[in-house]
């Protein structure tokens, strides 16, 4: 396998995806985490941060940063999967609120980290720019700063934009409006988890790469080579999840698929805007999303992949060139100087990890020493480094603001059987899609996405 064709950010790199050593036999330590990307390597980060003493294990299938770590689209955002108003129903508004501004801290700390460790990773904290191309999207738009108000957040934290004021930052086709947060940063995914899993490792932290687990219980996780034991086990393996035993129905692994331009010259970007580096999507129901990348690229990614029957994970779903089809024609569409003669030069994929109820969730079980973290939909770069900073003081003892979130110890229900999830899964993505064509053609919006998102408790 070349880890460098996983994703153009892996391609990118200065430095070769050379695999660390495995794990040499059976070991000892006091933490052991599975899964060497952003979840477990913040989680290892923090606590060799806090009590140096503490030995820790991370063990990796293959290298670190093989999956969604090295392959999203590179927003370290405050976005959280469950809405502000579906956690203000579930755990009231000044909890809700907490978890927001738990998010908003976040992407500052990991902004703070990078600089502390050193870690070339692009980072430009612009913001992100939501634009709204139709009228039934400029109504979400005013339908989301008015949500976010009336929970408490402010301009400072999300700001209606009219046409001029949306365009000014990106002037896609037909921009009617749009909105503005400052709480995101464009980063190269790749650099930021390469740096942080060396990071790790100066701290005294032990990374064993090719080194699959195949059981985790109380107490140990199991590996070909070897049994790691330890009273605290952490799970952070995200879409790859469903492949551990008796975990196959915790979460869904959902694909996204992302491509990335060739440099363009400084009289596009002129055309397409993202001065800052803004971090950039829209209204619609099929998430898109994309960043002007530090080399000039504009990399651009989307939902839209099917989910693979009883929760698969293969490399050659990372690649649907139907899908890479409709994100290069979507390019297009929002920047007519985009055309067919600009070339596409990197195509990749790759799972995230979905709950039931689209909540993300971390936690330990003290009875048994077994720690998670994870079910991110896809806003995992910021989510992750908030994890990681639960996890180390959930499995340190330490009682912090951080530990009384409404997130920790959450517990989603398990996704349903075979067939019921493949035709669940898959009925939500035709009805997002169907939703956003009807739309287009009726200027008006679908009751059935509603209904589903509502379903989805956001």
């Amino acid at each position: 396998m070349r880890y460098q064709d996983l994703s153009y950010w892996l391609s990118s790199l200065d430095a070769p995806l050379t695999p660390r050593p495995g794990l040499p036999g059976d070991t000892d330590a006091d933490v052991v985490i599975v899964g060497a990307g952003y979840t477990g390597l913040w989680t290892a980060y923090y606590l060799a941060a806090a009590d140096p003493s503490l030995r820790i294990v991370v063990l990796e299938k293959e290298i670190a940063g093989y999956g969604a770590s090295g392959r999203n689209g590179g927003w370290c955002s405050a976005l959280f999967p469950t809405s502000l108003p579906a956690l203000a129903r579930r755990h009231g508004r000044d909890r809700a609120l907490a978890m927001q501004r738990a998010m908003h801290e976040t992407v500052r700390e990991v902004g703070r980290v990078v600089e502390a460790e050193g870690i070339d990773c692009d980072w430009r904290a612009g913001g992100t720019v939501v634009l709204a191309r139709t009228d039934v999207q400029l109504g979400r738009a005013r339908a989301a700063v008015a949500e976010a108000r009336e929970h408490g957040l402010t301009d400072a934290d999300l700001v209606l934009l009219d046409a001029a004021e949306a365009a000014a930052r990106c002037p896609a086709e037909g921009v009617r409006g749009g909105t503005y947060t400052p709480h995101c940063a464009a980063v190269h995914p790749a650099k930021l988890v390469r740096g942080l899993a060396t990071a790790v490792e100066r701290r005294g932290v032990r990374v064993f790469e090719r080194t699959p687990v195949t059981a985790l219980r109380p107490g140990a996780a199991v590996t070909p080579a070897g049994v790691v034991r330890a009273p605290v086990v952490v799970r952070a393996t995200e879409g790859f999840t469903p492949a551990l035993p008796g975990q196959r129905r915790a979460v869904a692994p959902v694909y996204s698929l992302m491509v990335a331009t060739a440099p363009l010259p400084e009289s596009t970007w002129a055309e397409i805007g993202l001065a800052e580096r803004e971090t950039f999507s829209d209204y619609r129901h099929v998430i898109i999303y994309g960043q002007r990348t530090a080399d000039g690229r504009l990399a651009f990614g989307g939902r839209g992949a099917p989910y693979h029957y009883g929760s698969r994970v293969r490399p050659d779903f990372d690649r649907e060139p139907r899908v890479f089809a409709a994100l290069r024609r979507v390019l297009g569409e929002l920047f007519p100087v985009l055309g067919p003669e600009v070339p596409v030069t990197h195509t990749w994929g790759g799972p995230l990890g979905v709950a039931r109820d689209w909540a993300a969730s971390v936690g330990l079980d003290r009875s048994t020493g077994l720690a998670w973290a994870g079910g991110y939909v896809g806003d995992g770069v910021g989510t992750s480094n908030l994890a990681g900073r639960t996890l180390a003081d959930l499995i340190r003892g330490e009682q912090t603001d951080l530990t009384t979130l409404p997130w920790v110890n959450h517990r989603s229900p398990r996704w349903e059987p075979e067939p019921l999830r493949w035709l669940a899964v898959n009925a939500g993505l035709k009805v997002m899609f169907s939703a956003d064509e009807a739309e287009s053609r009726t200027g008006r919006p679908s009751r059935r996405a509603a209904a589903f998102s509502h379903l989805l408790g956001h």
